[in-house]
């Protein structure tokens, strides 16, 4: 565009967009090549070095959408959170981060870390006063995941970058669930907002992919760790992702309404113990989430009375909405979280972290929101 969009929607679909001129298509030329002439150019281009012009088109979109200078696009979620932490700590170096987080990363900073020398502490995410009692005179990082996956608690994130910038340390967050439609946690003060593009930004449920975006200045110390690793993406699934990314705004949108509606009629049903849902006046945080979020998000959790077996027999009775890992696809999906993304840690540990055998993840999709519930009710019902 000759005009710098600036409305989320017009961002998702315009920005970043590289029309060819001898063309003049619609859309971003697909570049298979792994091999690029150098002579004459500012830089060498190389897949790895997540330079070519097919990667390049999704960090501009969503630089744009997160009001940030840089980015990287990796293979995954699990290897944009990883760049983030190698490519800033060191040995004797502390990190804080949320207790409660996807289970992957609880994996990842439990089972490597150690072995790197670098030492953490996990606090209580919903309580700033927490971050600033973990805080020590070697913490260089502070990791926030908001709103928390299962539970969809807050973390006030402008009270925790305040801490922060007044020890100089450096904050990150995983942005995943809200995604730049519904947080846009620059604005709060954050140094790096990770995805795992996998979700919300593919959309599609058949793209697994990361990013990380942020400050020239912070980006490059995870730029030269990322290419020593090496985890880029091929132009093929660039393309797909930019096709996706064209209408996260549009989706996101849809899923948030429908989230909203679903959360309302399931807090009225005789058989749900608990609903955790921002966007709900009785969730605890509710304030908090009006003021840092633009949208209340399309994940939602709920606790079903009984036990694991009735709760298995529920999801057996399903019939639209499937049971699945991931989430942040066009498609309702939902599953018990103590089997899926928290699965790796053991009872003791999911139970500290209020995952219980009966809690269900839901995500809700961009199917008419009265036939996600309907689908709830008969399972119930049966």
């Amino acid at each position: 565009m000759k005009k710098q969009a600036t409305t989320a929607a017009t961002i998702c679909v315009h920005t970043g967009t590289q029309i060819d001129p001898a063309i003049q298509g619609a859309n971003t030329p697909i570049h298979t090549s792994s091999a690029f002439g150098y002579r004459g150019t500012p830089e060498n281009q190389y897949p790895r070095y997540y330079n070519t012009p097919n990667q390049k088109a999704i960090v501009q979109k969503l630089c744009a959408l997160e009001q940030v200078e840089e980015g990287l696009l990796f293979s995954s979620g699990m290897a944009a959170i990883s760049a983030i932490i190698f490519g800033l700590l060191r040995q004797g170096d502390h990190l804080v981060l949320s207790k409660e987080i996807y289970g992957g990363t609880y994996a990842f900073i439990t089972n490597e870390l150690p072995r790197f020398g670098i030492s953490y502490t996990f606090t209580d995410t919903t309580e700033p006063e927490s971050f600033a009692a973990a805080l020590q005179d070697n913490t260089r990082l502070i990791y926030l995941e908001t709103p928390s996956n299962p539970l969809l608690r807050l973390t006030d994130v402008a009270a925790v970058t305040r801490l922060a910038k007044e020890r100089g340390i450096v904050t990150a967050i995983d942005n995943t669930f809200a995604s730049p439609i519904n947080q846009k946690p620059a604005e709060f003060g954050i140094d790096l907002i990770m995805h795992s593009g996998t979700k919300y930004l593919g959309g599609h449920s058949d793209l697994c992919f990361g990013a990380v975006v942020g400050s020239s200045e912070l980006m490059k110390p995870l730029r030269k760790h990322a290419i020593n690793l090496g985890g880029s993406l091929n132009a093929e699934t660039c393309a797909l992702i930019e096709r996706s990314m064209k209408t996260l705004s549009l989706r996101v949108e849809r899923q948030t309404q429908n989230a909203l509606e679903v959360a309302e009629w399931l807090e009225k049903q005789e058989g749900i113990r608990k609903v955790n849902y921002p966007g709900l006046p009785t969730h605890p945080q509710h304030e908090l989430a009006r003021r840092q979020m633009k949208g209340f998000g399309a994940m939602l959790s709920f606790e079903l009375e009984g036990d694991a077996a009735s709760t298995e027999r529920f999801l057996d009775r399903l019939q639209m909405i499937l049971p699945a890992l991931s989430l942040g696809g066009v498609e309702s999906l939902i599953c018990a979280s103590a089997k899926t993304s928290h699965v790796k840690m053991s009872p003791e540990e999911r139970a500290a972290a209020g995952v219980s055998d009966t809690l269900l993840r839901l995500s809700v999709g961009i199917e008419a929101a009265e036939d996600i519930i309907a689908d709830i009710r008969q399972a119930m019902n049966a």
